[in-house]
């Protein structure tokens, strides 16, 4: 999982524009949508596109603090009133709650506002009385509801408490600086494309446009603030793209060490929406097969490249099939290096995702382990003796990262695993060697083994 949206801040509309009542109508739209079991990235499109962005930003905002919202809203109601009531009450009261201070939306006013979008729908217009006296005692009791979020786990992180309980087991001494930066939005980084112009120049560009920007890794820029792609200089014509410093470090993890010509094949599996593949092809000559299992996005795939100038050359193909299954799709050439982005249960992420968390269950985690350790067994014999397999996930849970690698290398004696970077915990929150060296907000969530195949 690693289309990661800009991160965003809501903001208060135009007098001309649509009026927060109606936001926070589709905000909790959205939000109930999760609480039942479906994902953002299906629901979003469905909300006008003048509002989306609004709307999005609210949601993002609503779920970071969903855990504390539902504690609160057991407080306050002693019996929980039918799913679209709840789920509104839920969304103002993790706005209340995600701006103590009121920068945003003065509390009165955001009050008035919830109420007035329970009135816009017949689900919700019979029970705006009961929400204004929910959110008005609130209001009341403010100080004293908010000190009880520190005696239950999930309204103090804002985080299941299987999950709570994961990372704290898997990462000790910084469980909490992780769940942390999990309610901090993403930073905006950019990717330059070198085969267009150089980061520094690019760079320069932005600044002449009062864009400030600061590298991260070797082909990044982190922006002082995030903005529209479409306000990009040259974003259309394929001089940048929007990735995480994190997932930028795939290409030069795989590419290290050596030099890739023509003749050097590279398996990118499960490689959409295509952002490593198209970083693959900035960074080398080699030749790239992107194998993805759903046809859709695999045109996105194709979307990403075109936009980049990367199709031309016949150096990239791109395959709507199932990486496991080799057999639908291998044509017997051998490759020089694999990457296989692995699905997972998208931990690493949940700070440009917030709802990932709300969606995913304990028992995914021995599900994903599942897929992963097939996958691994399915393409270590598509590797040359003397090739490279980067093995990622954009999760933090060590059963998807270090112990699936070890238990690897324990079934393979074939297979060196290089130093490299293990898990990346999200924000600054553990040494990462060189690779932290410039990351001053930190990276997503992620996790790097860089294995060889030893020679024949």
């Amino acid at each position: 999982m690693n289309d990661h949206r800009a991160p965003g801040r809501p903001a208060a509309p135009p007098p001309s524009g649509p009026t927060l009542a109606t936001q926070i109508h589709w905000t909790a739209q959205c939000v109930l949508a999760v609480e039942r079991g479906r994902s953002l990235s299906e629901v979003l499109p469905g909300v006008p596109g003048q509002l989306r962005p609004g709307v999005q930003a609210l949601t993002f905002e609503s779920l970071r603090h969903a855990g504390a919202a539902r504690h609160v809203a057991r407080q306050l109601a002693q019996r929980a009133p039918a799913p679209p009531a709840l789920a509104l009450l839920h969304t103002a009261l993790a706005l209340l709650l995600g701006d103590p201070d009121g920068a945003r939306y003065a509390p009165h006013t955001l009050v008035d506002q919830a109420v007035d979008a329970a009135k816009q729908t017949k689900d919700t217009r019979m029970q705006s009385g009961f929400l204004n006296a929910c959110l008005r005692r609130f209001l009341r009791e403010r100080p004293a509801l908010v000190a009880g979020l520190q005696n239950d786990p999930m309204a103090q992180w804002n985080h299941p408490l299987w999950w709570i309980e994961r990372v704290r087991r898997d990462h000790p001494e910084h469980w909490q600086a992780v769940l942390g930066a999990s309610q901090v939005p993403g930073p905006m980084v950019l990717r330059v494309n070198r085969r267009r112009q150089s980061r520094d120049a690019y760079a320069a560009t932005l600044t002449e446009l009062g864009l400030a920007s600061q590298p991260v890794g070797e082909d990044g820029l982190l922006l002082a603030r995030p903005v529209p792609v479409d306000q990009l200089p040259g974003f259309a014509q394929g001089d940048c793209s929007v990735q995480d410093g994190a997932a930028q470090l795939a290409a030069s993890l795989l590419l290290a060490g050596r030099s890739w010509t023509a003749q050097d094949r590279i398996l990118d599996a499960c490689a959409a929406p295509g952002g490593k593949t198209a970083h693959l092809l900035e960074r080398s000559d080699a030749h790239v097969v992107g194998i993805d299992v759903d046809p859709q996005r695999c045109e996105r795939i194709h979307d990403n490249l075109r936009r980049l100038g990367l199709e031309q050359g016949g150096r990239v193909q791109v395959k709507a099939a199932d990486a496991g299954r080799t057999q639908d799709w291998w044509d017997g050439q051998l490759f020089d290096g694999i990457l296989l982005d692995a699905p997972c249960t998208a931990s690493g992420i949940v700070r440009r995702h917030p709802d990932v968390r709300w969606l995913r269950r304990d028992s995914d985690v021995a599900q994903l382990v599942a897929i992963q350790r097939q996958l691994l067994e399915a393409l270590w014999p598509l590797l040359k003796p003397g090739g490279r397999l980067l093995y990622c996930t954009c999760s933090v849970f060590r059963a998807e990262g270090a112990e699936q690698v070890q238990a690897f290398l324990e079934r393979h004696t074939d297979a060196i695993e290089r130093p490299g970077v293990g898990h990346l915990l999200p924000g600054n929150t553990a040494p990462m060697g060189d690779f932290n060296d410039n990351a001053p907000s930190g990276y997503d969530g992620f996790y790097y083994a860089s294995i060889d195949k030893a020679g024949p």
